[in-house]
């Protein structure tokens, strides 16, 4: 029973949006419980995200389309991408791909 609360809890944590990031800033994703945590992010163009594996197992983090993929990624391992251009970017593990989540990205501010 206390599993089951525990994963639920999991599963709200992870779907839940972060605000985006301050301009300058690298928004954190943790892997662990086969999850991406936070499942979508939002940042600015510009800015960086990086994932850091809390599994005790090997994950990757690949965009759908290609546009960036990183290693394996052992216990405690990061990876990190910065986002030059707005959209939204869909990524997953390749080793478990049910395992997936969201990058948006907003245009920068214009300089006044």
């Amino acid at each position: 029973m206390l599993k089951s609360l525990m994963f639920a809890a999991g599963l709200a944590a992870a779907a839940a949006p972060v605000a985006a990031a301050p301009a300058g800033h690298t928004v954190t994703v943790d892997i662990k419980n086969f999850m991406f945590m936070p499942m979508t992010v939002t940042i600015a163009e510009g800015e960086t995200v990086t994932w850091t594996n809390r599994d005790q197992i090997p994950h990757t983090v690949a965009e759908k389309n290609k546009l960036f993929r990183s290693a394996a990624l052992d216990t405690g391992d990061t990876y990190s991408h910065t986002f030059d251009k707005a959209g939204t970017y869909d990524y997953f593990c390749t080793l478990h791909p049910q395992m997936f989540a969201h990058v948006v990205v907003t245009p920068a501010a214009k300089k006044k």
